[in-house]
């Protein structure tokens, strides 16, 4: 049986915190399906909150910490990698953004990543397209179609007949994301060979 490695990073600062629950919702969800699919699965949850002060030590010295260092070798080996924020001032939080600023450009290429967000009114769900995408997409991760924002108002309720619950969106997009890691196991740097582009106009002519 094949064992598939499922990673989320919450940036949530209380605890415990809606983002932290959200994280682990959808890493629930991502699980399930895997399951149902009959993998074996390994999960794992990066608290920034608590590695908040490394990050800003690494930033300052240009150096890890074991903790630190140990966080990014769980992201950027994870098949799968479950990114939830929560919203300041209408984008993720700086935690957040601090930690993915320490990992290499090229360490998430090709990483299935489902992204989430948290806050306290629906008018910012708009940071998952604006904000969040991008970063994963300057990552060369590839980020699942069906992003979730949970305001306060989301937990507790099912939705209505015009609005889909959180439950639901939770479930759509845990299964959207496992369906892509299932069939295509995050590729690691090393495995990529980069050719360049004369090489690659060389190889054409002799072809």
């Amino acid at each position: 049986m094949q064992t598939l490695k499922l990673v989320a990073v919450s940036a949530g600062l209380s605890a415990p915190s809606s983002t932290r629950l959200l994280a682990d919702r959808l890493l629930q969800s991502a699980r399930y399906r895997l399951a149902e699919q009959e993998y074996a699965v390994d999960v794992e949850v990066v608290e920034l909150r608590d590695l908040a002060v490394d990050i800003a030590k690494n930033f300052v010295t240009g150096f890890p910490s074991a903790a630190l260092e140990e966080a990014i070798e769980k992201v950027t080996s994870a098949d799968g990698v479950i990114a939830v924020t929560p919203v300041f001032t209408a984008s993720y939080s700086g935690l957040f953004k601090s930690f993915f600023d320490l990992i290499d450009p090229a360490a998430l290429t090709g990483t299935p990543v489902l992204i989430g967000a948290t806050g306290g009114t629906a008018r910012h769900s708009l940071v998952l397209d604006h904000a969040l995408r991008p970063l994963f997409a300057y990552l060369r991760a590839s980020v699942s179609p069906t992003a979730v924002y949970a305001a306060s108002e989301d937990w507790g309720t099912g939705g209505d007949e015009y609005t889909e619950g959180l439950p639901a969106r939770i479930t759509r997009a845990g299964n959207e994301f496992a369906d892509v890691v299932a069939g295509r196991p995050a590729r690691r740097p090393e495995d990529d060979e980069i050719v360049p582009f004369e090489q690659q106009l060389a190889d054409l002519r002799l072809n």
